[in-house]
């Protein structure tokens, strides 16, 4: 029984450790530079389509649910998969690059991935030096997805903590356009919980061939905000 007792709380300890981990890499303090993306956003707040709360979530949510969260989330959990094995990275790694509807897009997935993997130096990302060999621009789900799986990090509690992360990094940058208070942020955050978490439980059996998205007017918006006379932001 003692035995026992000693390899549960063994197991719960190390189950923490690389929980903490995961909440250090998606945490707004880890310098990937999240915070200078809008993901089209910006565009939307000008345009009109995003002026409070609730038209805040009616944009976001088809984004998680039929848009570049839900791609992100299946490139995340086959990089998890894959994390052993380089060459299925590298193939995962340039459907990643192919999957980005505008030249910005493209920029924000490279620009955080790349910096994940710079700042994610101190837990030794061998599986990201040695795909940043073959690939030098690494996407963001897959530089995450690849470092989880190479940390023993569960695939589920990756994908789910991700997509959440997205979500709240545009929110935050909603909240600093329109303004909007940080507590109808947190708000919106809170209402779309059960997008995120279907999302999470929908790409568990989706197969690089389920890639692929409908959500369109954010695409564009990405697109137009290249054209923006005023930005604060890089997407």
């Amino acid at each position: 029984m003692a035995s026992t007792t000693i390899m549960t709380t063994e197991a719960r300890l190390t189950s923490i450790a690389v929980t903490l981990r995961l909440l250090a890499w998606l945490s707004p303090a880890f310098p990937t530079g999240g915070f200078a993306w809008s993901h089209g956003v910006e565009w939307a707040v000008e345009s009109g389509d995003i002026s409070d709360g609730a038209s805040l979530q009616a944009w976001l949510e088809p984004v998680i649910r039929q848009g570049s969260a839900r791609t992100d989330a299946i490139i995340l959990r086959h990089a998890h998969r894959a994390a052993g094995d380089i060459d299925v990275l590298v193939g995962i790694t340039e459907l990643a690059l192919a999957a980005q509807a505008s030249r910005e897009r493209y920029a924000e997935a490279t620009g955080q991935g790349n910096a994940f993997r710079l700042a994610a130096g101190p837990w030794q990302p061998a599986v990201l030096t040695a795909l940043s060999a073959r690939e030098p621009n690494l996407p963001y789900p897959v530089a995450v997805g690849a470092m989880a799986g190479a940390n023993a990090i569960a695939e589920d509690l990756a994908c789910a903590a991700y997509v959440q992360t997205l979500t709240a990094n545009l929110i935050s940058a909603a909240v600093r356009l329109v303004p909007l208070g940080q507590s109808t942020g947190l708000a919106v955050l809170a209402a779309l919980e059960p997008a995120i978490t279907a999302v999470a439980a929908e790409t568990r059996a989706a197969t690089l061939d389920d890639l692929g998205g409908a959500c369109f007017r954010s695409d564009l918006a990405a697109m137009r905000h290249e054209t923006q006379y005023t930005r604060l932001f890089r997407s």
